[in-house]
């Protein structure tokens, strides 16, 4: 009788510890999700911020120009980004940090590039002289996140060209204001 009770209380041990490491693991779900929104609240704060859309709106008209010039990225780069350019650091940085973020799993792929693709691919591709300029001159491992996450993005973009709104939703009109 007395080994019949010991079995009974080793088996109920055993259930509780189960259904002790069975919580444990889902309480480090819910904290893993919890980081991730967390993650993506301050990419897309960062990306709302008014000195980040100033240095976007630099990246996308000024620097495009200027970078087509045969040896300013070289210059730009000789000098640290100097001045009015020091902000492109902000940005790529941004990404460069979204890039690790995915890479290690803290944010998801699929999220990432449902969300950014498009102004990943697009900064990283008017930021390509000034990327081979500071690895030309010793800094082999600038950015390679944001390359990664610019990679992801351009698999995703190719992926799913046409296929970004849900498969048998109806579209809403656009051509109309209803009262």
């Amino acid at each position: 009788m007395a080994e019949w009770i010991t079995a009974i209380g080793t088996i109920g041990t055993f259930v509780v510890i189960a259904a002790s490491a069975i919580a444990a693991l889902l309480q480090l779900r819910h904290m893993r999700s919890g980081n991730q929104i967390a993650a993506y609240n301050e990419c897309r704060e960062t990306m709302d911020a008014p000195d980040f859309r100033t240095a976007l709106g630099l990246i996308r008209s000024d620097l495009t120009e200027r970078l087509r010039e045969p040896g300013v990225a070289d210059e730009i780069i000789r000098q640290s980004l100097p001045g009015e350019y020091a902000s492109i650091r902000h940005v790529a940085n941004l990404f460069e940090s979204m890039g690790l973020f995915v890479r290690i799993g803290m944010m998801d792929r699929k999220i990432a590039c449902e969300l950014w693709s498009g102004i990943v691919l697009d900064v990283w591709n008017r930021l390509r002289p000034l990327t081979a300029a500071a690895r030309r001159n010793g800094g082999d491992g600038i950015w390679i996140n944001f390359e990664y996450m610019a990679a992801l993005a351009s698999q995703y973009i190719d992926s799913t060209e046409g296929e970004k709104y849900p498969e048998g939703v109806p579209r809403m009109p656009l051509d109309t204001v209803s009262d």
